[in-house]
């Protein structure tokens, strides 16, 4: 039997499809990137905590504040009414979070449809969706109308105003570009209703884009969610401060020996500690004493997790024969092979030794352990399959790939998060959901690698040291006649032909839309990741692990192949 039959023999669960983004520019109104929005947001949060402005404000006076938002931060003028909305969202959050989601309407434009396809009709009230999966109304409506909101496809003030005459409604959620929100803010202002809006990308009134993760948050925000004011980029700083030499110290006593010295050196180097993270945070999540001191055996256990992670990357690039991580000489090349398999052995016994230490309860630690061990076999199979490829290299398609992706990445991340429920008391109640949330997220993760593998730098070095890639595949597989055979090459020899090999591919990864499919998978398996949390009955954990899921890809960077770059750049339309 081939190495590719040999592969993945359980099959990953389908993803839950979701409408194709449309790649499209924000206007120069709104911040180009989506990592620009999250700053400007973040600036806007901080600044409503420390004036507290109260709301309604009327518009002028709003943008007083919006005024002196933008000379605080430095930020062009141009994004003022941008600012307006934002500021005006965050007087309202709070409230928003306190009322139940069967009195709040959900207001979506009907130029988020694409307009030449789309088959709904429309009556009085606005359009009436025909779920034909075109267009991103269908989800939000679909999820707004499952925790019991009102949905309406429409513009215009006077139905809104009538809906709110009722007494039914005491909460608007809306999409709508920015000049629709100017008109109809005085209507909204005076009626002192609590609303919150996420404005549009485009202005142009057909086939609009909106940043999905965002709608996603806001019809979600609830009282429920005790988590909703951590500020999950402080925590994450906090995390990484736990990896420098001191701190490091403190959780893991000081190093004795030349392996220890070395092994410490390598959980210091580099990283973005989302595992790390992820324990801490699912622990605040389910934690009873909330808003106490974190304790120092959770910080053993996200140590742990990183001491896993780590030994596991030094096993990688010796199997893989990599020369450089974190853009220095990788362990085996600095130290030679024995010793760097000598320091990845010390770290998962580090891992564990911390795990063993921790002031748990003895069913919580055996859990852990038990935890922790099957993930690292789950890992190891997952090696195994590709070393196995390795040997004798096939092209694979992409669903193939992924199932290496779900043993290979998706472990790590599940470890990491059943670690921090194990130590709160609460992991039989969120196992089987934790399980299914890393799943999806770790195929994500790894289909945004396999993607930054291909990137403008990376290309040529990705290209001679080939592995299972999910674009390579879904290039190879959507590829004809001589470009198709020169894919087939790559899989099967393994020869890059340098930067103009590496052209040669991204060129066709765009031509045949490979690229575009590829993120629309990833969006297909972040959705999935989001909507197995509907399970969970623990608020906090729920929403919490939207808000993560969101934090992580949205720092994730792309070099050359992210939406808004490649529009800026003319690659498409």
């Amino acid at each position: 039997m081939s190495s590719a039959a040999n592969i993945a023999k359980a099959p990953l669960p389908a993803p839950i499809p979701v409408t194709q983004t449309r790649i499209r520019p924000p206007k120069e109104n709104i911040p180009q990137t989506k990592a620009a929005r999250d700053e400007l947001l973040a600036q806007i949060r901080a600044y409503n905590e420390r004036v507290s402005p109260v709301a309604p404000m009327p518009l002028d006076e709003l943008e007083v504040h919006a005024r002196k938002i933008l000379e605080e931060t430095g930020t062009d003028e141009r994004y003022l009414h941008y600012t307006a909305v934002l500021l005006n969202n965050e007087m309202w959050r709070e409230t928003l979070a306190t009322i139940p989601y069967e009195r709040r309407l959900l207001l979506m434009p009907k130029c988020l449809r694409v307009e030449d396809k789309c088959p709904a009709p429309f009556d009085e009230f606005g359009l009436l969706c025909k779920q034909c999966g075109l267009c991103t109304i269908e989800d939000f409506q679909n999820e707004a109308e499952r925790l019991g909101y009102a949905v309406l496809v429409a513009e215009g003030s006077a139905v809104v105003m009538s809906l709110i005459q009722t007494g039914k409604i005491e909460a608007i959620v809306g999409i709508s570009c920015l000049p629709v929100l100017e008109r109809t803010f005085p209507y909204v202002e005076a009626a002192a209703i609590p609303s919150v809006a996420v404005p549009l990308l485009q202005d142009d009134c057909i086939n609009t884009t909106v940043d999905n993760d965002w709608v996603w948050d806001v019809i979600h925000l609830t009282s429920e969610d005790k988590t909703r004011r951590l500020n999950l980029n402080a925590l994450h700083e906090d995390v990484r401060g736990w990896f420098d030499p001191g701190s490091l110290a403190e959780v893991m006593g000081e190093p004795r020996g030349g392996a220890e010295e070395i092994g410490r050196e390598w959980l210091a180097r580099d990283g973005k500690r989302w595992r790390p993270f992820l324990t801490i945070a699912t622990y605040q999540a389910l934690r009873e004493d909330r808003g106490e001191p974190v304790p120092d055996d959770i910080r053993k256990l996200a140590v742990a997790v990183e001491c896993f992670h780590k030994a596991s990357l030094i096993h990688d690039d010796i199997e893989d024969g990599d020369a450089t991580r974190y853009g220095q000489k990788t362990l085996h090349e600095e130290h030679g092979i024995a010793i760097a398999l000598n320091v990845g052995d010390l770290l998962i016994g580090e891992g564990y030794r911390l795990i063993g230490e921790c002031g748990a309860p003895g069913d919580a630690k055996a859990a852990m352990l038990l935890a922790a061990s099957r993930g690292q076999r789950a890992l190891c199979r997952g090696q195994g399959d590709e070393l196995a490829w390795a040997r004798a290299p096939e092209a694979l398609n992409h669903k193939q790939v992924f199932e290496i992706h779900r043993h290979k990445t998706a472990p790590a991340f599940e470890v990491a998060l059943q670690l921090g429920a194990a130590y709160a008391g609460k992991l039989d109640e969120v196992a089987e959901v934790i399980s299914t949330y890393s799943e999806n997220l770790g195929v994500a993760y790894q289909i945004r690698d396999d993607m930054a593998d291909l990137d403008e730098d990376a290309a040529a070095e990705t290209l001679a040291r080939l592995r299972p890639n999910a674009l390579l595949a879904l290039t190879r597989e959507k590829a004809k006649g001589d470009d198709r055979d020169y894919m087939e090459g790559l899989w099967t020899r393994g020869g890059s032909g340098g930067a103009e090999g590496a052209a040669r591919v991204r060129d066709l990864a765009h031509s045949t839309g490979a690229d575009e499919r590829c993120l629309v998978l990833l969006e297909m398996y972040k959705e999935a990741a989001v909507r197995s949390l509907a399970a969970l009955d623990n608020e906090n954990l729920k929403g919490l692990l939207r808000r993560v899921l969101g934090k992580i890809f949205n720092e994730l960077e792309i070099k050359g192949w992210c939406r808004e770059y490649e529009v800026k750049n003319g690659v498409r339309d």
